[in-house]
């Protein structure tokens, strides 16, 4: 009898277990997030994340003038859209660059409660040489103290690109 209530618990268990995953299904078609960054200047800004940070061109889009009216993306502008990722594969982010080759009103932040919106994004290597290397390359100018480390003791430096946003990166020396 004893056997019968522990096979009998076990079957329960697993019933409402199972019950309890199809009754909160998963929502997102994808577990990545595609962020859309405005530029002032998509080329230097492409040079920034591609030639510095180390991201990789992964696609390109436009967006007619009709679609970005009826979407309420825009009040009618057209634009192109490029897609970075830190690595080509499907799991990873997507960081949309665009830029509508106008003078923007929006102000240069230097620290990250200096607007609202994203401010920061965070970046984690696996060797921090090669980034420091480039970074030293195209004369980007480090915000974070000299040798820095989290607790762990990785290192982390912090930069910003050419509109602004400031990028956090965290990773072994």
């Amino acid at each position: 009898m004893k056997n019968i209530l522990v096979i009998l618990f076990f079957i329960t268990a697993a019933f409402v277990s199972t019950a309890q995953k199809a009754s909160s299904p998963i929502e997102f078609s994808k577990n990545t997030i595609s962020i859309g960054v405005v530029v002032s200047d998509l080329e230097r800004s492409l040079d920034f994340y591609i030639n510095v940070i180390g991201m990789q061109k992964t696609g390109e889009f436009s967006v007619s003038a009709e679609f970005a009216k009826q979407s309420g993306l825009t009040d009618g502008i057209p634009f192109d859209v490029t897609i970075l990722k830190l690595e080509d594969n499907d799991q990873a982010n997507e960081w949309k660059l665009m830029s509508f080759r106008s003078k923007t009103n929006h102000p240069k932040q230097n620290y990250i409660n200096d607007d609202t919106g994203i401010q920061y994004i965070t970046i984690f290597v696996k060797s921090m040489k090669p980034i420091l290397e480039r970074i030293k390359k195209h004369n980007v100018k480090i915000l974070s103290a000299d040798g820095l480390t989290i607790g762990d003791g990785r290192q982390f430096v912090l930069v910003q690109d050419p509109d602004g946003t400031i990028v956090e990166i965290i990773g072994w020396e």
